[in-house]
């Protein structure tokens, strides 16, 4: 008799092989930029209940440049696994022509000169048309929102988060969870979810004074003769990686116990299936649903993980839908006797040239851009190298972002977040719009102190450790720290205290001296209080003064380890 697990597999075999239900078989005349919405769209409609995940769009309302990451280390079991699989790897794991439209949506190689054949991805008015035809063909369909959606573009600070709760409201997005959201501080999210047609689920989220569930945790959606039991989980480490003053009221983490708890609640009252709409990072869901029991779907967020495929893990599949617009996933589901049989998931990449725009979406957006629209498209410089942020370690915009705080703060080493979101510019113009792609936050002031050689090396070491913990409950998500006037080495695979070696000061190719003061220049410090000026405004000014920017390889880190 086959298994739950052998059922569950085949349903993913059977997505792999069908022509058009997985991403990486789209049609080869796709290579010739044969596209069309129709077979982005393709699928052959299989069960009875269909999901439909997007995820860390970062406020980005219209289409964007995103190249994927050179580098994605994965550590302890996770090694070698996707998504921490990158470049010709990742295209050899997934069956991926080279120079192909998924090769450019999926990996980093070539990325600038197939950008300029297959242009931009993404855009809501591109996935409000995906998200109109889904429902078309699929009237039992639910539309689920993994967060990080208010944050991290000029019109999300303007408007406080206002324009993302109306672009998701006219979506009809069903649900959603949070990390970034709560930058905006306690009194704004209060406001924002009454504005919200949806509700904002967190079942880890707790009221930090009584200990006890501080929002809704789950919600059931009644469609097509089911019962289908959503549970959100936001990101658990918001006031580490966030200044927690921001919302001191609420306490988070990822709480294993609490969502075993509310599956079994929700199990109990007979739903027929249970989805966690998850802001945990991939790994953490990974982990999760080896040890959470009754979870048949994981939407996975926060780590802008964009996987063709379900990963299955035990009775569970795991999602990942990418990041900044540039994905929607559709997951076919049959759904039986309060049992996930089987499943077809495609991974649908919003190509913006090709889907075409839905014109009520399309209006909303220029409404909410129209105020800022002299200011978005103002020219501040010009680039003549591509700037991505994706990696590990390092990305051209991180560079360029911390020569600004070199020269505009006269430090001798500067720091930067291994935040994930911005988009990318290819070689040309680079506008304020773009500057504040990759700074966009509630607390950008940039500060100028002194630290100590033995500080900075605890601090690197602390991040290191935060990425490269080989047990995932303690990863905080993101990339390395960014760094300026610094080089070190780094062994991923090392224990706690001991990845970082060799710091070295560029400026004269001097050791790090523990015990001397460097003056160093960084922003988004979570500290209450920080002052200085606003980070856009000095990448902006630091642009200027260059005229043009040339973007240099970095060979100021080297990894080492096994």
């Amino acid at each position: 008799m086959i298994s739950r697990r052998e059922m569950l597999q085949l349903g993913l075999a059977g997505s792999a092989a069908l022509t058009g239900l997985g991403f990486s078989n789209l049609p080869r005349a796709f290579a010739q930029q044969a596209l069309t919405q129709d077979q982005l769209l393709q699928f052959e409609d299989f069960g009875n209940l269909t999901l439909i995940h997007l995820t860390d769009c970062h406020a980005h309302l219209r289409p964007v440049w995103f190249r994927e990451p050179d580098t994605n280390i994965g550590v302890g079991d996770a090694k070698g696994r996707a998504p921490h699989v990158v470049g010709e790897a990742f295209q050899k794991m997934f069956g991926i022509t080279p120079g192909s439209p998924e090769a450019y949506a999926l990996t980093w190689p070539d990325f600038a000169d197939l950008a300029r054949t297959y242009g931009r991805m993404g855009g809501f008015d591109r996935i409000a048309t995906v998200v109109k035809a889904i429902r078309a063909a699929r009237p039992a369909s639910i539309l689920l929102d993994g967060g990080d959606t208010w944050h991290g573009s000029y019109t999300s600070l303007k408007t406080r988060g206002e324009d993302m709760v109306r672009v998701m409201n006219l979506l009809g997005a069903q649900a959603m969870t949070a990390h970034w959201e709560f930058t905006f501080g306690t009194e704004r999210v209060q406001e924002l979810m009454e504005m919200m047609d949806q509700p904002l689920l967190g079942a880890n989220i707790f009221d930090a004074e009584w200990d006890e569930p501080a929002f809704e945790p789950s919600k059931i959606f009644e469609t097509g003769g089911l019962r289908v039991g959503v549970v959100g989980q936001a990101f658990p480490y918001t006031p580490i990686a966030n200044p927690g003053w921001m919302f001191p009221e609420y306490s988070f983490g990822i709480r294993e116990e609490r969502m075993q708890q509310v599956v079994d609640e929700l199990r109990a009252e007979g739903v027929d299936l249970v989805v966690c709409l998850s802001h945990n990072g991939f790994d953490v869901d990974h982990q999760m649903a080896s040890r959470v029991k009754g979870i048949d779907v994981i939407l996975s967020g926060h780590t802008h993980d964009a996987i063709p495929e379900p990963v299955v893990v035990g009775d569970t599949i795991i999602i990942a839908s990418g990041s900044h617009g540039k994905f929607v996933s559709r997951v076919d589901l049959d759904v039986r006797d309060g049992k996930m049989m089987g499943f077809r998931h495609k991974l649908i990449p919003i190509f913006s040239d090709v889907i075409q725009p839905d014109p009520d979406m399309a209006s909303l957006i220029e409404e909410i851009r129209a105020p800022y629209k002299t200011d978005l498209e103002e020219v501040i410089g010009k680039t003549e190298g591509l700037l991505y942020r994706r990696g590990n370690f390092n990305g051209s915009w991180d560079d360029l972002i911390c020569d600004a705080l070199l020269s505009e703060r006269d430090a001798e080493i500067a720091l930067s977040p291994g935040v994930r979101w911005g988009a990318s510019v290819l070689p040309g113009d680079i506008t304020r719009e773009d500057i504040h792609s990759v700074t966009s936050m509630t607390y950008g002031q940039v500060y100028r102190s002194e630290m100590s050689g033995e500080m900075l090396k605890t601090i690197m070491e602390d991040v290191a450790d935060n990425i490269f913990n080989a047990d995932p409950y303690y990863q905080q998500g993101g990339d390395m720290v960014r760094v300026g006037g610094l080089g070190y080495s780094i062994d991923p695979y090392a224990g706690m205290g001991s990845r970082i070696s060799g710091m070295t000061l560029l400026k004269d190719g001097s050791p790090v001296d523990p015990a001397r003061n460097y003056v160093v220049a960084g922003w988004a410090s979570v500290n209450e209080g920080t002052e200085g000026p606003q980070i856009w405004d000095l990448v902006e000014n630091h642009i200027r003064a260059q005229g043009t920017v040339s973007p240099a390889p970095n060979n100021s880190i080297t990894v080492t380890g096994d």
